[in-house]
């Protein structure tokens, strides 16, 4: 089907947040409740780890973040809006976004940000436990701690005029309902 010139541009959800502050629960309901597709960085890094060795850790986070960015590309290009769960932790990673939104800039931005680092250790060490250690992902916050020390507060970064929710994860009552309403704000047009 053609677009009609009425038509909008699709929609890019960028997900921002550290690791375990929620931000992977989110990015599901709103793919699920908006029917489009949900692009998760961390999928492509876990391909990548039979690949992995300090050496080459950085080379295989960037190509995962370049195959996640195409993904969103050709989504976006088949007139599909999307949801982008990576830590968004540069500014480099939205300016990928941004060009491939293009001139219509339908770009939002829901950052996860739990006010309680107890809350947010004991999900992060379950969440580890789990897992078993298995993966890139942190699963202590001792891996925490030294993965916020070499972003080196690089992730604190001016988003200009895209617009930004802050949520506070710490529960996730009322949460979704805060994330809907500002999507729709920005977006309520909104057809994936």
């Amino acid at each position: 089907m053609e677009k009609t010139e009425n038509s909008r541009a699709p929609l890019i959800i960028l997900m921002k947040g550290h690791p375990g502050t929620g931000k992977s629960t989110i990015a599901a309901v709103i793919s699920a409740a908006l029917r489009c597709p949900l692009i998760d960085k961390d999928d492509i890094r876990d391909a990548t780890l039979c690949l992995s060795s300090a050496a080459n850790s950085t080379a295989l986070n960037n190509l995962s973040y370049d195959a996640m960015w195409r993904v969103v590309s050709t989504q976006i290009k088949l007139g599909l809006s999307v949801v982008v769960d990576s830590p968004l932790s540069h500014r480099r990673h939205l300016e990928s976004a941004l060009h491939i939104a293009g001139e219509s800039h339908r770009v939002l931005i829901v950052e996860c940000v739990p006010s309680d680092e107890a809350e947010w250790r004991r999900r992060l060490e379950l969440r580890g436990a789990e897992e078993e250690g298995v993966g890139h992902k942190p699963a202590t916050w001792q891996d925490i701690e030294r993965l916020l020390v070499g972003y080196d507060g690089c992730t604190e970064y001016d988003v200009g005029e895209i617009p930004k929710l802050i949520v506070d994860t710490t529960a996730l009552d009322g949460v979704l309902f805060s994330v809907f309403e500002f999507i729709e704000t920005y977006c309520g047009d909104h057809q994936s």
